[in-house]
């Protein structure tokens, strides 16, 4: 007779303890028969007696798990283990012989071994661990495979703590789960979520531990020598160049985004470890350093990242290092062939109208398939040899064409734009610069009173609207100030050091008032200083509203170079690294607080690595489309330098730092806002106090008391690291944390977990709604003033042309289209994002306090979903209200894939 899968021949052996090891690998292809007392393969050739499988079996499994002499007070336990397949496939290892490659069959698979949480009393050591090997048993529809086991554990055996897992296989596998059934307490469940190499590659036994969490004090003595190695692992030696398979997590500065074997003009400064130019850690690679410059490491063909941490095949599919980087130099690469002139701009706006309408014609592409599944929004296929690179019409431009002109769209993008973090309040007046006068000219802003007060409408001197926080400022004078000279060296760019100032009107709105360009002395000349208003009786109107719209664009590629280099990359990305790798090197996954923080962490190595790669290094993507060009780098050293503090990036102490709430007790979040209607602010308090009432409720139940948190080896070695090694740069600054009571750990908690999560988001997510279309956000501009130190002809130019001419100070073609693929590549919500509170993580399920927790915190968050969209109805609130503006939506929690403008994914994913 032939048995199914599902019977297999349970009917006849089902007396043998060993039987459900050996039938529980289900074949695909293969099936067993059972026919006149033989047992065969559908596949073999060779028949023998079912007693000698079974004595040939039952040797080999007394000599895998130790099950002879099996103790009648002993308990089976089913073991299913979840892997998850990988791009390539799984090696399946099917026996093509017969009975004699029976013992092959039983071993080379998954090797498990099942450790005790508790030493053995007489000998007061570790328990000997249980060892069994796991076989297939069935493959599902989503891709994953699960592998089943059946031990014998005596009943002295105790509770399971951890299972070391060998893979015999010839490729690594990806472990999602193991689940033990057969305890008297319910199943005992191990989160995996990690890559397993093979044995003959890595011959140390990976340990995974069950979802409970334990302090280091509370550690079962059978499990505290594995929690201290398995932190070890993590850590490495700091030696020699790591593998794509390593898990090491290691510290170094940026040293790798120069590459001056190949052009000493790519030569750039190491950033960090050294008080010229400070800088966040990242992880270490180990790679050969340059002959060039000692000090810099080699450029490689692939960045490491520890392999747990990199791109799921769900994210490969849609953003990683290999298909993105080649995708995107395929598209820059053809648009080359197209842009001969790498200097041409548009001619005209209808020209920019085009790229959304028709596109480019793209000449044909090495790999179109390959490029498709790349870019699948922005490549349209024409037909067999001809694709188009054709734009989706952002948001923005679908509800008002014109919106970008506006200056109240400048104003209020100021609010509850893609950039939301530099508008602070002015709080003395006269403005001046911080920087040496000898070297960079006067100090005091050509801001007078003659060109502020007549545009304050309701109060009689600029002091008056101060004192009722009237007058607020977008500030980067001194920031860009000293770069202006280093910058005009270059071809294609040019800069100021800007100030703009706003007033805000008895409608809540922000009204521009007037802009301030700054350029040192240089070259022989004075320093220049202007201010550009929206309404001037000095001259012209209409030669005064061309100024003011050029003056505005030097100062929107200034905002866009600002986000994109210190609020984007530095605040969210860089600052972040140092965390992820303290966090895996001195937190055991056993840790409560390493479970709390993991799914922040979430691809933040494996993003950053690919920004090295390809947007932020020498000649990158960056240097060739913002203005610092190859300074933007140094420049966000200098930011990190001067701006850069861990307390200020707790969102309610970032708004009182600018200016923009106080401190308030009977206010909503404990903070009155000195804008009323400020949707980041609104929404993001919103967010922070939902993410801080949830780390407060898991904080409190870990640490009930301070001596706690101070007696935790793990968690003290945690923070001094991030500090002194981490952030080593900047240690001794005085504003760090204390880290002796929960409150503290509360506040630390908090910041890491908002600047992962809504800060990233609210400054990512919105990149194509608002630089999709360049004259709103245009992110580098290519000439100077008309009104600085003019020839006759440049003159002539700007009245005869002045539509030309800000055409002309715009980016170029390649400059443009360049930043929008990217953009639009940045603001995509992949289809595995993983939203912040949206699914219980297993281990916070296994604490019924934990779980009722998070259960809380997903409610509150479903609730300022409702909040925020209620928030854009109200026509009262016309920062994010009004015929043809676009709500803002940047701090809801939730989001379907796509270009959005919404959502809050865990992590700095993208």
């Amino acid at each position: 007779m032939k048995l199914s899968k599902n019977q297999c021949v349970h009917q006849s052996i089902t007396n043998t303890a060993f039987a459900p090891l050996l039938l529980s690998y289900k074949y695909t292809h293969n099936s067993w028969f059972l026919s006149q007392g033989k047992l065969s393969f559908s596949k073999g050739q060779k028949e023998v007696s079912i007693g000698c499988v079974f004595r040939c079996v039952k040797a080999v499994m007394e000599k895998n798990t130790g099950m002879s002499n099996i103790n009648p007070k002993s308990r089976n336990v089913k073991v299913t283990v979840t892997v998850k397949r990988s791009g390539d496939g799984l090696l399946t290892n099917l026996i093509q012989g017969g009975v004699e490659g029976i013992e092959e069959f039983v071993g080379k698979t998954l090797v498990l071994e099942l450790v005790s949480n508790d030493l053995d009393s007489k000998t007061n050591i570790e328990r000997k661990t249980i060892k069994g090997d796991a076989q297939k048993s069935q493959e599902k529809e989503n891709d994953e495979v699960e592998y089943e086991a059946t031990f014998v554990l005596p009943a002295e055996f105790g509770k399971v703590g951890a299972v070391l897992v060998e893979n015999e296989h010839n490729q690594e596998m990806f472990l999602k789960s193991i689940v033990f059934n057969g305890f008297p307490d319910g199943p005992v469940h191990v989160t995996c979520e990690s890559w397993v190499q093979p044995k003959h590659e890595s011959p140390v036994k990976r340990v995974f531990f069950t979802d409970k969490s334990y302090l280091p004090s509370q550690t079962p003595k059978g499990l505290r020598r594995l929690r201290e190695e398995a932190m070890k692992q993590l850590r490495g030696n700091g030696e020699g160049e790591r593998k794509s398979s390593d898990r090491i997590y290691d510290y170094d500065v940026y040293n790798d985004l120069a590459d001056p074997d190949s052009n000493l003009d790519l030569k750039r400064p190491v950033l960090g470890g050294s008080k010229q130019y400070p800088y966040p850690r990242r992880c270490r690679t180990g790679r050969d350093h340059t002959d060039s410059d000692p000090s810099t490491e080699k450029r490689s063909s692939s960045f490491y990242v520890p392999r747990d941490d990199a791109f799921s095949d769900e994210k490969q599919s849609q953003f990683t290092m290999s298909t993105i980087s080649s995708g995107l130099s395929a598209v820059l690469e053809s648009l080359d062939a197209i842009l001969t002139d790498q200097d041409l701009g548009f001619k005209s706006f209808e020209d920019i109208d085009t790229i959304y309408k028709e596109g480019f014609h793209l000449p044909a592409l090495k790999d179109n398939g390959f490029l498709q599944s790349v870019i699948p929004r922005l490549i349209k296929v024409a037909n067999d040899s001809q694709n188009i690179l054709r734009f989706d019409t952002p948001e923005t431009v679908k509800r008002d064409r014109f919106f970008w002109f506006s200056d109240e769209e400048f104003a209020r993008e100021t609010l509850a734009g893609v950039n939301p973090c530099n508008i602070q309040l002015v709080k003395e007046w006269p403005l001046r610069s911080k920087l040496e006068s000898q070297i960079y000219g006067p100090p005091e802003s050509a801001f007078t009173r003659e060109v502020i007060e007549p545009q304050i409408i309701g109060y009689g001197t600029i002091e008056e609207a101060i004192k009722d926080k009237k007058l607020y400022m977008l500030d980067y004078h001194d920031l860009f100030l000293p770069y202006v000279s280093k910058v005009r060296e270059m071809k294609g760019t040019t800069l100021y050091g800007s100030r703009t100032l706003f007033f805000l009107t008895k409608q809540g709105t922000l009204k521009p008032l007037g802009i301030e360009l700054t350029r040192p002395p240089m070259n022989g000349k004075p320093q220049w200083k202007q201010v550009f208003t929206p309404a001037s009786h000095s001259i012209s109107h209409s030669t005064n509203l061309w100024l003011w719209r050029l003056a505005k664009a030097h100062v929107l590629a200034h905002d866009a170079g600002s986000h994109e280099l210190v609020n984007h990359w530095l605040r969210a990305h860089a600052v972040m690294e140092p965390f992820v790798i303290a966090t895996n090197r001195q937190l055991s996954a056993m840790h409560p607080i390493f479970k709390l923080l993991h799914p922040h962490f979430r691809y933040t190595t494996a993003i950053n690595a690919f920004a090295r790669e390809v947007l932020i290094n020498a000649n990158g993507i960056i240097e060739k489309s913002f203005s610092p060009n190859k300074y933007s780098m140094e420049l966000s050293s200098v930011a990190y330098d001067q701006l850069w503090r861990f307390d200020l990036q707790a969102l309610p102490n970032d708004l009182i730092d600018r200016g923009m709430a106080e401190v308030d007790p009977n206010a909503p979040h404990g903070l009155k806002l000195t804008i009323e209607d400020y949707p980041f602010a609104n929404d993001g308090l919103l967010i922070w106090d939902a993410i801080k009432q949830w780390v407060t409720d898991y904080v409190n139940h870990f640490y009930p008391t301070p001596s706690i948190i101070e007696s935790d080896q793990e968690l003290q070695a945690w923070w001094t690291e991030i500090r002194l090694v981490g952030h080593g740069d900047k240690s001794e600054e005085p504003w760090w944390p204390n880290l002796k009571t929960p409150e503290d750990l509360i506040d630390i908690i908090t910041t890491i977990a908002w600047i992962a999560s809504a800060h990233h988001a609210g400054v990512n997510f919105g990149q194509y709604t608002y630089g999709g279309y360049f004259p709103n956000r245009p992110n580098i501009i290519r000439n100077k003033m008309p009104t600085e130190d003019p020839s006759k002809e440049e003159w002539e130019n700007f009245v005869n042309k002045p539509e030309q001419t800000l055409l002309e100070t715009f980016p170029s073609q390649i400059q443009a289209t360049t930043m929008m693929v990217v953009f639009n590549v940045l603001s995509y919500h992949s289809s595995d994002e993983e939203y912040i509170g949206q699914f219980m993580k297993p281990s916070w399920s296994q604490d019924p306090t934990i779980k009722a927790s998070f259960e809380r915190f997903n409610r509150r968050l479903k609730e300022i979903e409702g909040i925020i969209d209620s928030r854009n109805e109200d026509s009262n609130l016309k920062n994010r209200h009004g015929v043809g503006v676009v709500p803002y939506e940047q701090m809801k929690p939730f989001s379907e894939p796509g270009i959005t403008g919404k959502g809050i994914p865990y992590s700095v994913s993208i």
